[in-house]
């Protein structure tokens, strides 16, 4: 049998290269567009909002978000601005209560207190007048709950070398918390001092 030649069409499907069209083949499709790009003013909006929801922040909080989300400097400032001038952000209000939460669940003192609002971005005007909520008093009586708290009976401390093994150690955690150091070992002192007049035996929890 006379073999024959294989036709155009078969020999096309057998070189296995993708079918290509001239000048007068179809144009790709017109309806398939990129996606635009995002509107930086509109992610960065939506940075802030989620921020907000989440807790509180400060401008400057928000401002460093915003940087490493390599949102533009210019439209970061519009952007804050425009949540400030409608009271979303308001740094008074932060300092207000921060002052308030931190220094009820961690016992932190003024300076504690004034060295965290400026890492924040807080002023130290707005700072000062956020710290005048929080009384000397209220600054002891806070400092006084703690030592009392440190405290587990246990050892005699009318050993003076345990008692101010003891001192050393409760003072040194009121300074961590921003007590100044005459105060923080005039309170424990105190404290101790109070306690022994009951005849209590304590030592220190570490």
């Amino acid at each position: 049998m006379e073999e024959r030649e294989p036709g155009p069409a078969r020999r096309r499907r057998r070189g296995g290269g993708p079918r290509s069209f001239g000048q007068d083949g179809p144009a790709p499709d017109s309806s398939v567009a990129a996606d635009p790009e995002p509107d930086p003013a509109s992610v960065a909006r939506a940075i802030v909002l989620r921020q907000l929801t989440s807790s509180a922040k400060s401008r400057l909080q928000l401002s460093r978000k915003l940087a490493e989300r390599n949102i533009p400097e210019d439209v970061a400032e519009a952007v804050l601005d425009r949540f400030q001038e409608v009271r979303l952000i308001d740094d008074a209000e932060f300092a207000d209560m921060w002052v308030r939460s931190r220094s009820q669940s961690r016992k932190l003192a003024k300076g504690a207190l004034r060295r965290e609002l400026s890492d924040k971005g807080i002023d130290p005007e707005t700072a000062a007048s956020a710290l005048e909520q929080l009384s000397d008093a209220d600054e002891e009586e806070a400092a006084r709950r703690l030592v009392e708290r440190k405290l587990r009976p246990g050892t005699d401390l009318s050993d003076r070398a345990e008692r101010d093994k003891v001192t050393r150690r409760l003072a040194s955690m009121l300074a961590r918390k921003g007590y100044q150091p005459s105060q923080a070992f005039r309170v424990v002192g105190e404290v101790i001092d109070a306690l022994a007049e009951n005849h209590v035996d304590w030592h220190a929890e570490d």
